[in-house]
C-alpha cells in the first residue's frame, strides 16, 4: 500500500476508530472527562486535515486525478460483487475535506456549547459515527459502500434529533424523520439492485455502469427519490424544521453543511447516468426549483432563527439540483462548498446573531427595513394574505406525508408485525408438537 492509500484509508477510518474506541471503554464502564473526550476529538480530525493536506499535496505533484485502495470483496455471489473500494477523485476530495473541516470545527464548538450537559458523551460518539459515515458515503468506490454510509449518516441524524429525550417532541419528530428516511432510502437500495441486475455491478471505482437510456432513466429516478429524501425537497420538505430539535451544533453540521448535501453528492456521483438520462434530469430540475420557491415562501414566516436558516438551507439546496438538473458539476460543487461553511456559521451564530440584530436595531433608532419588499409590492393584499397561510402551514406537507405517506407506511408496518407474530407463534407450536411426539408413551402417559 502506497503512502497516498495509507492517507486515504487513514483518513475514512479514523473517526470510526474512535467511534470503536470509545463505545468499547464505555462497555467496560469507563467514560472519560469532558478534556479527554474534546483532546482526543481534536487530535483525530487535526491529524485527517494533516493526512488529507500532504494527500492533496501528491496528488498535485504527480499529477494524478484518483487515489483508489481495493480490499476485495466483502462477499460474492455468482456474479454479485460487493466490492470493498475507497477512492478520492476530483468530486469526492472537496466532500471529504469539507466534512473533515467541519466535524473537527463542530467537535471543538461543542466541548463548549455542551459543557455539563448529561449527554455531552453521547453527542461526541454520534459526532464521530456520522463523521465516519459521510466519510465512507464520499469515498464510496461503488454505490453498494455509499449505501452503508448513507445509512450511518441517517441512523445519527435520528439519534442527535431525539438527543434531548426527557422531552416527548425531540422522541417524536425524529421518529417522523426515521419514518421519511427509512421510505426513501428504498429508492436508493431499488436503484442499486436495479444497477447490479441490468449491469452486472454498481461500481464507479472504473465507470459507471453500461446501461440503456431507458435503464438510465429508471435507476436515477429512483437514486432522486433517495437524495430528494436526505436533502429535504419537494416532497419531503416537511421533515426539516422537525430536525430543529436537536443541538444547534448537530443542527449546524447535518441541515447546514453535510447531511442536507448527500442527496446532491448522490446525483452529482450519478451524473453520466443523468447525462444519458434527460427525462430524470428535468425532474431534478423541476423538484430543484419548486423546492427553492417553497423554501424562500415558508422560510419568511418562519418565528425562530434556526427554522428560518432550515429553509434557508433548503433554498439553496434546490437551486444546487437545478445546476445538476442542467449540468453544471463545477458550479454545483463550488455552491456547495460555499454554502456548507456559510450555513454553519450562521447556525453556530443563531443566538449572538439575534442579539446582534437586537442591538443594531436599538442603534439606529427604527425597524430595520424587511427584504424582498419589492416582490411584495407586485402582489395584491388578498394573496399575500393566502401565501402567508400557506406559508405558516408549510404547503401542507405534513398533512400531504401523513395521508398519502407516512400513515401507509405503518399501516403496513403494523401488518407485518401482525404476520411475524402469526408465525411466531405457529413456529411456537410445531415445537411443542414435535417435542412432545419425541417422547415416549411411557412419558406422555405419565403426564
Amino acid at each position: 500500500m502506497s503512502l497516498p492509500q495509507a492517507a486515504l484509508v487513514f483518513v475514512v477510518m479514523a473517526p470510526g476508530g474512535v467511534f470503536g474506541l470509545l463505545a468499547l471503554l464505555w462497555l467496560f464502564g469507563w467514560v472519560p472527562s469532558e478534556r479527554v473526550l474534546s483532546r482526543i476529538t481534536g487530535m483525530a480530525f487535526a491529524a485527517c486535515v494533516f493526512l488529507l493536506a500532504a494527500l492533496l499535496w501528491t496528488l498535485a505533484a504527480t499529477g494524478a486525478s484518483s487515489v483508489s485502495v481495493t480490499f476485495g470483496n466483502w462477499f460474492a455471489v455468482h456474479e454479485y460483487r460487493f466490492p470493498l473500494v475507497l477512492i478520492v477523485d476530483r468530486l469526492s476530495l472537496p466532500f471529504v475535506g469539507m466534512t473533515i473541516v467541519l466535524s473537527g470545527l463542530i467537535g471543538q464548538f461543542s466541548a463548549t456549547y455542551l459543557h455539563r450537559e448529561r449527554g455531552f458523551f453521547r453527542f461526541f460518539l454520534l459526532l464521530h459515527l456520522f463523521a465516519f459515515g459521510s466519510l465512507l458515503a464520499f469515498a464510496a468506490g461503488s454505490f453498494d459502500l455509499l449505501v452503508a454510509g448513507w445509512e450511518l449518516v441517517g441512523i445519527t441524524s435520528v439519534l442527535l434529533i431525539a438527543f434531548f429525550d426527557q422531552r416527548p417532541p425531540p422522541v417524536e419528530n425524529s421518529l417522523r424523520v426515521f419514518a421519511v428516511y427509512r421510505a426513501c432510502d428504498i429508492g436508493l437500495l431499488v436503484g442499486v439492485f436495479a444497477m447490479h441486475h441490468w449491469a452486472g455491478n454498481a461500481s464507479f471505482a472504473n465507470g459507471m455502469p453500461l446501461i440503456t437510456r431507458a435503464q438510465a432513466t429508471v435507476v436515477c429516478i429512483f437514486l432522486l427519490v433517495a437524495a430528494a429524501g436526505k436533502a429535504a425537497q419537494i416532497p419531503f420538505s416537511g421533515w426539516l424544521p422537525r430536525a430543529m430539535e436537536g443541538p444547534t451544533p448537530s443542527s449546524a453540521i447535518f441541515y447546514g453543511a453535510i447531511s442536507i448535501h448527500a442527496g446532491a453528492y448522490l446525483l452529482l456521483r450519478a451524473q453520466p447516468l443523468l447525462a444519458h438520462a434527460p427525462a430524470a434530469s428535468v425532474c431534478v430540475i423541476v423538484i430543484g426549483i419548486v423546492t427553492a420557491i417553497y423554501g424562500t415562501i415558508t422560510g419568511r414566516a418562519c418565528a425562530d432563527a434556526k427554522t428560518s436558516l432550515a429553509f434557508a438551507s433548503l433554498t439553496q439546496v434546490g437551486v444546487v439540483f437545478v445546476e445538476i438538473g442542467f449540468g453544471w458539476r463545477s458550479i454545483a460543487v463550488a455552491h456547495i462548498l460555499g454554502h456548507a461553511f456559510v450555513r454553519t456559521l450562521q447556525f453556530l451564530r443563531a443566538p449572538s446573531m439575534l442579539h446582534d440584530y437586537h442591538r443594531m436595531h436599538s442603534a439606529i433608532g427604527g425597524e430595520v427595513s424587511p427584504t424582498g419588499k419589492h416582490l411584495e409590492d407586485l402582489l395584491s393584499d388578498r394573496t399575500q394574505q393566502w401565501l402567508y397561510r400557506w406559508a405558516l402551514d408549510r404547503g401542507h406537507l405534513d398533512t400531504i406525508l401523513d395521508r398519502w405517506f407516512l400513515y401507509p407506511l405503518l399501516q403496513l408496518s403494523r401488518l407485518f408485525a401482525k404476520l411475524d407474530g402469526v408465525g411466531r407463534s405457529a413456529g411456537a407450536k410445531r415445537r411443542l408438537d414435535s417435542s412432545i411426539s419425541m417422547r415416549s408413551p411411557a412419558e406422555q402417559g405419565v403426564e
